[in-house]
Parts: C-alpha cells; structure tokens; sequence
C-alpha cells in the first residue's frame, strides 16, 4: 500500500520527504511531481526497483529512461558532455528540457540504451523534486507516469494513489503538474559535429534554446 505524502509547494516538509526518500532508499518506487507532470522514480543503483519502474509503466528495456539530477555537475558524472552541449544544457537548466546523451561509466549498463549506449538526463526545476534529491542524496531514475495503455500522464495524486496504491512505496503530493510532458533533446550527434535533434517537443521552449 503506498505512503501518502502532502507536501506544500512553496515549503516542502523535510520530516515527511525523509520519509519518502528513505523507502526509495529501501527500493520502492516512488510517483513524485515534477516540473512538466508527475513521474515515475527509484533508486538509480537498484535493478529490482528499475524492473519495477519499468513494469508499473508498462515499457521494456529499449524504452529511454531518464536519470534526475540536482544540479549540472552531478548530471556531467553520468553523461559524456563537450562544452558545446554543455552550453545548449546550462542554458536549459534547471526546467523541463530532457537531454539524451552519451552514457558514462557511472550508469549501468543496464539502464542505458542497449543498442546506442544512450541516457535521458535532466534537472528538474520544482522544489519538491528538489528537496527530495537532496534527501535522497544521489540522482533518481525516473519516467513520466503514463498509465499503461494511455498516452496522457497523470496530473492529479488522488487519482495517482487510486490507480498505483499497490504498485508504490509513496505517492508525494505537492499539487498539481503543468500537464505537459518535457522538451526531449538529442545531442549525440553534436560530439561529431552534428546538430541537436528534437525528439519531442513537450513544455521547454526551443526558442529559448536557440533551436
């Protein structure tokens, strides 16, 4: 049965996100809101929380899963990044711009692409999301929640708790998401000279970007 979390927007409860982040510790998996609409997340480093994150969102292991991070030097541990994509990324972060990148050492293989050796990487812009990071410690493995069969995730936590509450550790409430999934952008080919190709144009604003 999932714990459920209410936490204020603007003052996220540090006692109750403790709470939260010491079941992801434990290898729960977790709905949390974000910047673009409430996700997925568990502990980067545990496989049987991934297989689940995976199974409760109803994708296999070609799909692009996406590792949240606090800040831009804890993303460039888990990406190879050059200085032109790491200006492209500076530009867009903190907000709800996902980057796919070319995976480092530090992230499994098992979680990266199989077939490009590629990871979704972001830095979310939403204090809850935040607070909990930092509690958390390291970065989250995530994925929008989507439910199985849908194509609209979901933006509402009562609805998150009634549909998932035997599928989750913890449903974190801070309210209500943008409901619009993020801006998801390649910049694989930039490393070869290439251009940074738009897979999804979700709530990030290319202009702002330069694309």
């Amino acid at each position: 049965m999932a714990q459920y979390f209410e936490i204020h927007p603007d003052n996220p409860q540090p006692r109750l996100l403790k709470q939260a982040a010491a079941l992801l510790a434990r290898g729960g998996v977790a709905a949390v809101p974000t910047d673009s609409s409430y996700a997925l997340v568990c502990h980067l480093d545990d496989k049987t929380a991934a297989d689940s994150l995976r199974r409760i969102r109803g994708v296999d292991d070609k799909h692009h899963l996406t590792i949240l991070c606090r800040d831009l030097s804890e993303l460039a541990n888990y990406a190879r990044v050059d200085n032109k994509q790491f200006r492209l990324i500076k530009a867009a972060t903190p907000g709800p711009y996902t980057f796919i990148l070319e995976a480092s050492k530090e992230v499994p293989r098992r979680l990266s692409h199989p077939s490009r050796k590629t990871i979704g990487l972001r830095v979310p812009d939403h204090k809850t999301l935040q607070a909990l990071l930092e509690l958390h410690g390291s970065p989250l493995l995530a994925t929008t929640l989507i439910p199985r069969g849908e194509t609209e995730p979901l933006n509402d936590a009562e609805e998150i708790r009634r549909q998932f509450e035997h599928e989750l550790a913890a449903v974190v409430d801070a309210g209500a998401c943008p409901l619009e999934a993020t801006t998801v952008i390649d910049l694989t080919a930039m490393s070869d000279g290439g251009e940074a190709v738009i897979v999804r144009q979700g709530r990030g604003d290319l202009a702002a970007l330069g694309l």
